[in-house]
């Protein structure tokens, strides 16, 4: 009896941090439009629950401030991107296949999805004056220098040649270029997601030279 107790309390304590955790991404998602559109400085709660249909008190009884809300919301994002690139590697039976799916995916999100990236470069800034977003950015940039390797690794495997930088410089490259690309898109050349592309894949093969 005292076995069963136990069990069903277990089962409606994991409901309730369940619950908990889908009200925190209810709640990110309906933050993301006004944080990508004003950015870290210019945003507070209250700010945000003026432009969701969510109060200011709800946000704060699932965030304990703007920091928490913000690294929640890049988290949940590029964690969906690692997903994305991840798809690529998995699906894509040759070199050329991986190259092009790799430089079309970088030059759709840079389209579809420029604001988020904008927070997110505007978040790792901060870091640098802001110590309580450090370990949140270093853990978010770690998992995105993985993903380029893994799209590096399979490239060369599927070339038959080494990669000729190391996963830290990999990710520096394409993360440079995508943030030039970036800068370029949102002051309105229209050309920006075309020459991302052109450049991610040119780099790709820079990185893995054919034998």
């Amino acid at each position: 009896m005292t076995q069963v107790v136990g069990k069903n309390q277990e089962r409606i304590s994991r409901r309730q941090v369940d619950k908990f955790a889908e009200r925190r991404a209810q709640l990110a998602a309906s933050a993301l439009q006004t944080l990508s559109e004003l950015g870290y400085a210019r945003t507070s709660l209250r700010e945000i629950a003026q432009n969701s249909e969510f109060s200011h008190g709800v946000l704060h009884y699932y965030f304990r401030d703007k920091v928490e809300l913000i690294t929640y919301c890049v988290r949940q994002y590029k964690a969906e991107c690692v997903t994305r690139y991840d798809r690529i590697v998995i699906t894509a039976g040759s070199a050329e296949e991986l190259k092009h799916g790799f430089g079309t995916a970088m030059a759709g999100t840079l389209r579809e999805d420029a604001t988020m990236h904008r927070l997110w470069y505007d978040l790792r800034n901060q870091a640098l004056f802001e110590e309580s977003f450090r370990d949140d950015v270093l853990e978010i940039d770690q998992s995105l220098e993985q993903m380029i390797w893994r799209i590096v690794s399979q490239y060369a495997e599927l070339v038959g040649s080494p990669a000729t930088a190391s996963p830290a410089v990999a990710y520096a490259l394409f993360d440079g270029l995508f943030q030039q690309a970036l800068l370029r898109h949102l002051t309105g050349h229209d050309s920006a997601p075309a020459d991302l592309q052109a450049g991610v894949e040119q780099l790709l093969e820079r990185l893995v030279p054919q034998a």
